[in-house]
């Protein structure tokens, strides 16, 4: 998928700048940037959440013409490409199944609203999260990890070639992150999903993506390997923050280590003697 010179403004001011987003088909795509940096906002914009002023979304496939995915209507794009948004409201009175079973609608039929594949399609995406063992419980009764989990459900099942996710981790602890970033991981490499995710941790972003896309002030900065966009002048500049990168000796990939006024100091204390 191609995201080319994507403008998009919030009262009439441009908040990101003619960006170029291209994202490998079966490969994981990370955005990463500061808070304001324009991140989520053009992650929306390809989704169509907000209107880009300027811009076109090429999607190509096997099978199928490249076609600009804004101009598609509403049905065909949902069948194209999801998307995970930051929060999303919890839908009181139904059962985790159900919710799961809303990421069919682009599939059914207009008139007879069939789905032959959509039982099937929902029981395979709640086993992929880890939800199908509270299938039946009502999602008010969930924690919040456990929602964010159905919710990825919900977009798995609109089984779509292109999946977007605004800070999947959100809300989730430690092992529910790690678990959702080998998702994604194996959704691209075993089940060949083109994925564009947003993600606050550069040292996760390093781990799940085949290339990263730095972006500030709604502008991408640079693209590429995590050992190639992680030079520690870059991210320094544009997180306001000394960065420093080594190598993680058990990964061979980028570590960063943000060093705030604490570090600093001890690092001008003396070692005594």
């Amino acid at each position: 998928m191609d995201a080319s010179s994507i403008t998009v403004a919030y009262d009439g001011v441009d908040v990101v700048h003619d960006a170029d987003l291209f994202l490998p088909s079966g490969q994981v795509t990370a955005l990463i940037g500061p808070n304001g940096s324009g991140k989520s906002t053009l992650l929306r914009a390809i989704a169509r959440l907000h209107k880009a002023r300027t811009g076109t979304v090429t999607l190509h496939g096997a099978k199928v013409d490249p076609v600009d995915a804004l101009t598609l209507s509403r049905m065909d794009f949902a069948r194209r490409i999801t998307l995970l948004a930051q929060s999303r409201p919890t839908p009181a009175g139904l059962s985790v199944r159900d919710v799961v079973g809303f990421g069919r609608h682009p599939h059914r039929q207009r008139f007879r609203g069939t789905d032959p594949d959509g039982a099937s399609t929902v029981e395979r995406a709640m086993s992929l999260t880890g939800v199908s063992e509270f299938a039946e419980r009502g999602v008010e009764s969930l924690s919040g990890g456990q929602l964010q989990r159905v919710w990825l459900a919900c977009c798995l099942a609109q089984d779509t070639d292109v999946l977007l996710l605004d800070e999947p981790t959100t809300y989730l602890d430690l092992r529910y992150q790690v678990e959702i970033l080998d998702l994604i991981r194996d959704l691209a490499d075993h089940h060949g999903v083109t994925i564009g995710v947003v993600l606050h941790d550069l040292d996760q972003a390093a781990a799940v993506a085949d290339q990263v896309v730095l972006l500030s002030a709604g502008r991408v900065i640079a693209a590429g390997s995590a050992v190639d966009v992680y030079d520690p002048q870059r991210l320094t500049d544009t997180y306001g923050i000394r960065i420093d990168v080594d190598t993680n000796p058990a990964t061979g990939l980028p570590r960063t280590h943000p060093m705030g006024s604490h570090h600093l100091r001890t690092e001008r204390i003396p070692t005594p003697s």
